[in-house]
């Protein structure tokens, strides 16, 4: 097993990612980057983490929603909120991941950020894919945690860009990706700032404020972090923007395109994955000078329990 990315095959993608990183740590040559300039994004559903049957926003919104259903029935019969309820993929898929955080964002209106995170802390910690009933944070992609903190130790920021809600990423990311909250960029929802017996505190409100997908990552990109990455890493073609936006600038640059190709050990699927398909990006990636990561022959593992099964 190689020393460098031991749980990655050798092959055209793991090559390309230690061809790039030598390049831009060697001192001297036109291609250094300092490491300021050393930025990393990655996707996080389907990227970092199993996205099937859905992303993992669904079903901390679905709970939450639950909640509040005992509370008002009323919203048992009010689409859309009814077919999240029963989980009717047909029409959750006609919402799109924009819909499906749409429905999120209302059900968490009136909370603080503070409240937020000790609630989705407290979800995650037990919450589980039903497919598989294991936990969400424990079907996290071993490769790019090894990936993760190979560029981290080559003095690259890593940052999360995601559809996904930008809060709930950050409840995790500390101690699942070891990536700091302050730099995951997400889906976002408008806030108002009140005081509370002194205490000052963002309250978040039922109205998206930024949905973080296809060319939304770009703009957030240049928002939250104010450098064009030189390595993009995404799985759909809500990345491609990110993708693009990576390689078009001078220098060294390198982008991944991760394919679910592996039925045996997690899913296949790009097109006909109606939520978050993968289908332009896959036809372009030649022209654009994109690297495919095949997750059945790039990866000697997927995840990091690696005796368990999974159907």
């Amino acid at each position: 097993m190689p020393s460098l990315l031991p749980n990655w095959n050798d092959g055209a993608g793991r090559t390309a990612i230690l061809r790039f990183v030598a390049r831009v740590n060697e001192a001297g040559s036109p291609d250094f980057l300092p490491p300021e300039e050393r930025i990393a994004t990655f996707d996080n559903d389907g990227t970092l983490w199993c996205e099937q049957p859905l992303q993992v926003q669904f079903f901390f919104g679905r709970d939450q929603l639950k909640k509040l259903a005992d509370a008002d029935p009323s919203l048992k019969l009010r689409q859309p909120y009814k077919a999240f309820l029963e989980h009717d993929i047909a029409i959750i898929k006609q919402e799109g991941k924009q819909g499906f955080f749409e429905v999120a964002a209302a059900t968490h209106a009136g909370m603080t950020n503070d409240e937020f995170h000790l609630q989705a802390c407290a979800w995650l910690a037990g919450a589980k894919n039903p497919l598989v009933n294991r936990r969400f944070i424990d079907l996290v992609y071993r490769p790019q945690l090894e990936l993760m903190e190979f560029l981290q130790k080559n003095d690259f920021r890593i940052f999360i860009v995601s559809g996904g809600g930008v809060d709930l990423i950050r409840a995790f990311s500390e101690e699942v990706y070891a990536v700091p909250r302050s730099q995951v960029v997400g889906s976002s929802v408008k806030t108002r700032m009140e005081t509370r017996d002194g205490k000052v505190d963002l309250l978040k409100l039922p109205e998206l404020q930024s949905f973080d997908d296809r060319e939304a990552k770009v703009q957030n990109i240049a928002l939250h972090i104010g450098r064009r990455p030189v390595l993009a890493f995404g799985n759909s073609d809500g990345d491609l923007a990110m993708l693009q936006y990576a390689l078009s600038g001078d220098g060294p640059r390198l982008g991944l395109l991760l394919h679910h190709d592996d039925a045996e050990r997690e899913f296949a699927y790009d097109r006909e994955f109606a939520v978050s398909p993968l289908a332009e990006a896959l036809d372009r990636r030649d022209d654009l000078g994109i690297t495919l990561i095949s997750m059945k022959n790039d990866w000697r593992s997927i995840f990091p329990d690696e005796g368990s099964t999974f159907p």
